[in-house]
């Protein structure tokens, strides 16, 4: 395959249609693999698109996240995501199985929370339920794919010297039923100052820095890191001027060189 092709194709379609590197990439997946089930490179050498995104993707059209987001059509099909942001790493927030009692005895069911991420300004958190652990948590992975957003970054803590950051750049609240999480701008070096489920959902992020505060039942798993999320997808709601953009450094999505 030639550079010029190379350059007109999403990252994941030039990995799965070039060999080396799908090669050199299979050593980093094998941990998706197995909790997918389904390996993402295989999928989009068979993949036929059904939409008009995917087929804007696979034509050429299209081929940053950034991109999609601005045609506005939405995103139905998982290899869309896997094309256009192909390294993404997944975390298992919660897992809970309900027993239902029926005629024929009690039948468990799993209900399962996922985040994916790829650590530099694109997020995504999905839920799902199944009869078997396996299928609930391919399937919640899909699901967060499919819910994936890129989020806002910058520098806004005045403890912090001049230049771009990893951290919110203002503060901003989330909620998910009772429980609320607000997140504020910290210092570079600071970590993220907040609880281990909140952790998850913030690292897949690639934010660094971060200090919080919380309230309500925030021993609710599942409502804990939805509330972290909706915080994060706050940001790209918030109003924020051009001269507060280049004040504190805010870019959205991947990092700035």
């Amino acid at each position: 395959m030639s550079d010029e092709e190379n350059q007109q194709m999403a990252p994941g379609l030039i990995q799965a249609f070039n060999p080396e590197e799908a090669e050199e990439s299979a050593g980093g997946d094998a941990r998706r693999r197995r909790r997918n089930q389904n390996d993402p490179i295989m999928a989009l050498r068979k993949w036929t698109p059904k939409t008009r995104l995917g087929n804007a993707v696979m034509a050429g059209k299209i081929v940053t996240f950034d991109q999609a987001l601005a045609s506005r059509l939405p995103i139905r099909e998982v290899e869309v995501v896997d094309a256009l942001i192909p390294n993404l790493e997944d975390d298992i927030i919660k897992v809970n199985m309900v027993q239902r009692m029926t005629d024929s005895g009690r039948r468990p069911r799993f209900n399962v929370m996922a985040c994916v991420g790829n650590r530099d300004g694109y997020v995504g958190l999905g839920m799902a339920k199944a009869k078997d652990v396996s299928m609930a948590i391919s399937k919640a992975i899909t699901a967060a794919k499919l819910n994936i957003i890129s989020i806002q970054r910058g520098n806004g803590s005045w403890e912090s010297s001049t230049g771009p950051g990893t951290s919110v750049p203002i503060k901003i609240n989330g909620r998910s039923a009772s429980t609320r999480v607000t997140l504020m701008p910290a210092a570079k070096g600071k970590g993220l100052v907040i609880g281990e489920t909140g952790k998850k959902v913030l690292d897949l992020a690639g934010i660094t820095d971060v200090l919080s505060r919380t309230k309500g039942q925030t021993r609710t798993t599942i409502n804990y890191a939805a509330a972290t999320f909706n915080a994060l997808k706050n940001l790209n709601s918030t109003r924020i001027s051009n001269e507060q953009k280049e004040r504190l450094y805010i870019h959205k999505g991947r990092k700035m060189e």
